[in-house]
């Protein structure tokens, strides 16, 4: 009989966070096996086929915060990454105008002095302040949170080093950031631009991984968290990988199978093995068992937590913590095959306009309202879309002449009056299209084939508990060392030899590989 096989480290998960982790212990010679329960690797950062020759971004779709270590360490332009900029963002109004923002920095001031000259001079001066609070907050994404209420010398020097960073800080930006951390994202904005389209396009990057409005509390924080986007270097870009996001996962896939990484698809963990309170283990769904010295999970708190480890291994206020940890989903996604390319009412025509995003937020009215009616159970029916058009950035996206389009969508709750179902997901997929036809009528008549994904979809197919995009919510109270739960933010768990690298960690959502990198070091450190 064949010997077992022995790993140093099991991996629950094929996110691309849990496929840096697996890629930095192989580097360090250690042998790694990935288990990752659907076809094919990448969990919500996924290329997929759905309709033949139209490739969807399914989830994921764009790319800014992959970390730039990470890049340069695996070296993933080697394996297949290549990262598209997106050189627009562009606001189509009810009244037939439009706002756009450019890459270009002159043509984004002449088109905001069109609107409000007042607004053109308050712009460079809001970017300026952004940036170098994006800039300051940036280093917490490199560190492991220090436990604030340890007295171990580490946690205390990091504290220090934290606390002297900030109180460094020239007046302005010191109180500009308390006020950051306050604030909604619409009285922030309101503060410095009177242009509506202006301050609802940019209010949305506050509201993105939350349960929350625009006018509520805490949203400026997240939308700082946004604004720190950069593309290998190139602070505040945004982009799209070439083959869609997929092709990140796949690039580190490549990387971690070249440092001797194994992964294993359609590989369900059901639980997690323990001895003498140490993981030393999975369990298949099939009964087959994986023995390793480190589990490291690359799930959601919810999920690793509550369905796979054994409550009597767990400390009770640990548990009761991770039940209050807030994890509901708020968004879907439509994602569309076109015969043609649709035509913007307000910029009529293909233009420069289609190559980069497209955003349904007219007014911060208009947003609110679209929360409103998720808060009260339903999904927003005018909601709030941030839209790319794949095919116009990288044409093998669809066949030659038809093209893809991907419409991220907020608010669309979880928890639905009536609950999910295929009439609920066909209503949700005709508000999303009725509400962007107002604004490119060719648009129905263009559809091929729709394809719509509910926070619920996103639980059964993709594993995301509740449909959470980033694996729990921005929110101020769910950061840094309160991530997921305070005392256990430094990847490690009350279970020993069993560690966390998902998105419900230390920095949160969005495709960084940040978390996935950090908890693959603290793993080498506790070696």
């Amino acid at each position: 009989m064949a010997a077992e096989k022995r790993y140093d480290a099991v991996i629950i998960g094929g996110g691309h966070n849990g496929l840096v982790t697996a890629a930095y212990l192989a580097r360090a010679g250690k042998r790694v096996l990935v288990l990752e329960r659907r076809h094919l690797v990448g969990g919500s950062a996924v290329t997929e086929e759905i309709v033949p020759g139209f490739k969807f971004s399914a989830l994921s779709y764009v790319v800014s915060l992959l970390r730039p270590e990470i890049i340069r360490d695996l070296e993933l332009p080697r394996h297949g990454l290549e990262l598209l900029p997106l050189e627009s963002t562009m606001t189509p109004m009810p009244n037939g105008d439009y706002l756009v923002r450019w890459a270009d920095h002159d043509l984004t001031r002449r088109e905001l002095y069109r609107h409000s000259p007042r607004d053109a001079e308050a712009y460079d001066d809001f970017g300026k302040l952004m940036f170098h609070l994006a800039f300051a907050m940036k280093s917490i994404l490199g560190i492991v949170p220090p436990n604030p209420t340890s007295l171990n010398p580490k946690d205390l020097l990091s504290l220090l080093k934290l606390g002297k960073h900030y109180l460094g800080l020239p007046a302005e930006q010191f109180y500009a950031l308390c006020k950051l951390m306050t604030m909604s994202a619409a009285d922030f904005l309101d503060e410095w631009f009177e242009t509506e389209p202006l301050k609802a396009t940019m209010s949305a990057s506050g509201v993105i991984g939350t349960f929350l409005g625009v006018r509520s509390p805490g949203t400026a924080y997240v939308l700082l968290h946004h604004y720190m986007g950069e593309i290998d270097g190139v602070f505040r870009a945004w982009g799209f990988a070439r083959g869609g996001t997929g092709a990140v996962s796949e690039s580190i896939a490549a990387a971690a199978r070249e440092f001797g990484v194994e992964v294993r698809t359609e590989a369900t963990v059901a639980q997690v093995l323990a001895k003498n309170n140490r993981a030393v283990g999975v369990a298949l769904d099939d009964g087959e068992e994986i023995h390793a010295r480190v589990v490291v999970s690359g799930v959601d708190p919810k999920l690793t937590f509550l369905k796979m480890v054994d409550p009597q291994h767990l400390p009770t206020d640990f548990l009761h913590a991770i039940r209050r940890f807030k994890i509901r989903g708020s968004s879907g996604k439509v994602n569309l095959a076109l015969g043609e390319l649709p035509n913007f009412t307000c910029l009529p025509g293909v233009g420069p306009h289609l190559r980069g995003a497209i955003s349904i937020s007219p007014s911060l009215e208009y947003m609110e309202r679209a929360y409103d009616d998720a808060k009260y159970g339903n999904f927003s029916r005018r909601p709030y879309m941030d839209i790319i058009i794949p095919s116009m950035i990288d044409p093998g996206m669809a066949p030659p002449g038809k093209h893809v389009m991907s419409i991220f969508v907020q608010w669309a709750p979880f928890e639905l009056n009536g609950g999910w179902n295929d009439e609920q997901r066909e209503a949700f997929g005709n508000a999303v299209v009725d509400t962007l036809a107002e604004f490119a009528p060719n648009l129905k008549n263009a559809i091929i084939h729709r394809h719509v994904v509910t926070p619920w979809d996103m639980q059964e197919e993709y594993g995301l508990t509740q449909g959470n995009i980033f694996h729990g919510e921005l929110s101020l109270h769910q950061l840094f060392f309160m991530r997921p739960v305070h005392r256990w933010a430094d990847y490690r768990t009350p279970l020993k030899h069993l560690y966390q690298c998902g998105s419900g960690t230390h920095p949160g959502g969005g495709i960084t590989g940040a978390s996935g990198r950090l908890a693959a070091l603290n793993i080498l450190k506790d070696w």
